[in-house]
């Protein structure tokens, strides 16, 4: 299984970057990934919230394709622990018929109507509102940190075993 992340705009700050840039590097010895960044729209001052989810909407959806497992960042979607993450990453890189996993991070606004009819599943990282900016390392490091946990146990270990099932309830 590949592994994409998709996200509107550029990383506004240097810390955010760095911290992202290392997470996806580290991802990168375990399993590929591309992080699939969609360009600001231009004139956005001009538009409303509508037309300017429509824009950002038609970007991303350019970025799937047809086989493609879809998760959304949405603040209505399932939050889980960062165990039941783990199983819920493990059970899908032991599905075989999915081929890419792709976690889309939309703008400061959510995502068009198309846009939502895309996804598969959606996901909330907390009940607390963070910016779209800084969601971006939070769900690298959570992604990585499964990653790296699942190819220590081996293949179809799972995630919340011994170590790591400690690690969590100090986190």
């Amino acid at each position: 299984m590949k592994l994409a992340i998709i996200w509107v705009g550029k990383t506004s700050t240097d810390y955010i970057s760095k911290a992202i840039d290392t997470y996806v590097q580290r991802i990168g010895h375990y399993m590929p990934i591309e992080v699939i960044e969609v360009a600001d729209v231009k004139n956005a001052k001009n538009m409303d919230v509508a037309q300017l989810r429509q824009k950002e909407g038609e970007l991303i959806i350019k970025q799937l394709r047809a086989d493609d497992y879809v998760v959304f960042l949405d603040d209505k979607g399932k939050q889980m622990s960062s165990t039941e993450f783990a199983n819920w990453i493990d059970k899908h890189n032991m599905n075989s018929s999915i081929k890419r996993l792709v976690f889309v991070i939309g703008g400061a606004y959510g995502f068009s109507i198309e846009a939502y009819k895309q996804a598969k599943a959606f996901l909330s990282i907390s009940k607390m509102t963070f910016s779209h900016q800084i969601i971006r390392p939070i769900l690298v490091e959570q992604i990585f940190d499964i990653i790296k946990e699942l190819h220590k146990a081996g293949k179809n270990a799972s995630y919340g075993n011994g170590y790591q099932k400690e690690v969590c309830r100090k986190k």
